[in-house]
């Protein structure tokens, strides 16, 4: 059994035979294709033959070796193709095809055959069309920090025409500016930059790229769960939520106490001990941020206490006042009083004045709840009221403001008496005899039996005021008075004195001072003026 010679040796030896090559032909335009993924592909195509031959049968292939005896597969037999590869083409000259939803898969070399109605008339259109399938890719940074620039790329893995027109979208939505050629450039990101890039040819986008920039932690944000007022003994969750790129690491502090690591801080259980301002802070490779909130726990009133304004004994009449006190939150605003074995309350309001014995406590109120003090004892002793003692107090203080001002007015009334006293003891010192100028006259009287004495009247003459007070200048004067007895008219027993007035006159300061020495002999009286 005879062999047949291989296609690519017929080939050639119908182009070495003159005439053949210019009546039997396949032209491909273009000869390489570069599709898109899931585009469709037309492979323009047209053919020639001899005359006097009969088109027969007309089909593409994807191989160009065949088995013996057997013909090229044909590509809309092939369940791979046949629901995508449309002839466009007739059986004259024109052979051209469309490819739909063309995938990576697809890349291949395909070729049109045709055959006549002569056994030599069979015809493989080689070399064939090149078909590449490609994605777009869009090529980016990996590393991209708030404020750098950026520059995407679309990317494919073949030339596209050049008429081909890039669009770029962001998150789906188109971009307008930043376009050159099939770059897009982002100048001076921000994190609103942040999202998925992708780029468009003809209506066929690209897979999406997430652009990544990197930036320090916002604000932390931090929520409390349940929310609304919190109450003793609930449990309460903490969460700080912050926006940073790569995501912040949150730690917790109550002031200035750390806490624990982690987005949420539970407490079961809350107590007011727990009260306080809590800090999250939100810290990257980029920066760090604190937030704050405070927590405001709210209990029922407890350490109730009676504090009593002064002593617990008063008497009848009296009244003691007595204040409650209780730590609570928010602070209590209703008080009641009750007398301890008494249902009924006795008093409202912080303060109550006790009249009467007995032992008293409180009760205090806020919207969480209440509670009791412990009583305390109010005693009343029967006696004298305060008003008594009052007016007893007064009377005393005026009797001994009387008994004060008679003091003050006896003594005032001494002193002036005093003073009166000693005038008149002055004058009686100074009257001894009277002297004027500075001569002395004894008067006697010579009817007289008994001794006449004079008296000694101190005349002063005025002193000029403006002139000196000299003590040495002063001067000292005498007055002698004798007595004379008269035998003859002597009277017998009663010795009856009689004085004389005697002047004398000095100057005011010798006068002032003067001390009057008496000598008393039988027969002669000094008297010494200094």
């Amino acid at each position: 059994m005879s062999q047949r010679p291989a296609p690519s040796l017929l080939l050639l030896f119908l182009l070495m035979i003159p005439g053949v090559c210019s009546q039997w032909s396949v032209s491909y335009s273009p000869s390489h294709i570069c599709a898109l993924n899931n585009s469709s592909v037309i492979m323009s195509c047209t053919y020639t033959y001899p005359t006097g031959y009969q088109i027969e049968r007309v089909f593409w292939t994807k191989t160009n070796i065949k088995e013996k005896n057997e013909e090229f597969p044909d590509l809309s037999e092939d369940p791979e193709y046949s629901q995508r590869l449309q002839y466009l083409g007739d059986k004259q000259q024109n052979c051209t095809i469309r490819l739909s939803h063309v995938t990576l898969k697809d890349s291949h070399e395909y070729y049109f055959r045709f055959t006549t109605n002569k056994d030599d008339g069979k015809w493989l259109g080689f070399p064939g069309v090149t078909l590449t399938v490609t994605d777009l890719q869009v090529e980016s940074p990996e590393r991209v920090t708030e404020g750098d620039s950026v520059r995407l790329t679309c990317k494919s893995s073949c030339t596209l025409t050049d008429r081909a027109t890039f669009i770029w979208y962001r998150n789906s939505q188109p971009v307008t500016t930043g376009i050159i050629g099939n770059q897009l450039i982002l100048w001076r990101v921000s994190r609103e930059d942040t999202g998925r890039y992708s780029c468009g040819v003809d209506g066929y986008i690209s897979p999406a790229v997430q652009l990544n920039i990197r930036y320090p932690p916002e604000n932390p944000v931090i929520s409390i769960s349940p929310s609304g007022e919190i109450k003793e003994g609930e449990s309460v969750t903490l969460i700080c939520s912050s926006d940073s790129n790569p995501p912040a690491e949150i730690r917790w502090f109550k002031g200035g106490t750390y806490l624990k690591f982690g987005k949420t801080y539970s407490i079961s259980k809350i107590s007011s001990d727990d009260s306080g301002e809590y800090k999250c802070k939100s810290i990257n490779e980029h920066g760090e941020k604190y937030s704050a909130v405070t927590l405001n726990v709210m209990y029922p009133p407890r350490n109730v206490s009676v504090l009593i304004n002064g002593s617990g004994e008063i008497v009848s009449g009296d009244s003691v006042t007595l204040i409650c006190s209780s730590d609570s939150n928010p602070p209590a605003l209703n008080f009641s009083w009750f007398k301890e074995n008494e249902s009924s309350a006795v008093g409202s309001g912080q303060s109550f004045s006790a009249l009467q014995s007995g032992r008293f406590y409180c009760q205090a109120h806020n919207q969480h709840g209440s509670q009791r003090s412990d009583a305390v004892t109010v005693t009343v002793h029967h006696g004298l009221g305060w008003h008594v003692w009052l007016g007893i107090t007064v009377a005393c203080l005026g009797f001994f403001i009387i008994i004060f001002i008679i003091i003050i007015i006896l003594f005032i009334m001494r002193k002036r008496r005093d003073a009166k006293t000693e005038d008149l003891t002055v004058k009686q010192d100074n009257l001894y005899s009277d002297v004027t100028g500075r001569d002395v006259h004894v008067s006697e009287s010579a009817d007289c039996d008994d001794a006449q004495y004079a008296t000694v009247t101190s005349s002063k003459p005025r002193r000029d005021r403006n002139a000196p007070d000299r003590r040495d200048t002063e001067e000292i004067q005498y007055a002698t008075v004798q007595h004379h007895k008269n035998k003859q008219t002597k009277r017998s027993e009663e010795n009856e004195s009689q004085y004389g007035n005697i002047r004398i006159h000095q100057p005011e300061s010798a006068v002032r001072r003067s001390n009057v020495e008496t000598v008393d002999d039988a027969s002669v009286i000094y008297s010494r003026v200094k």
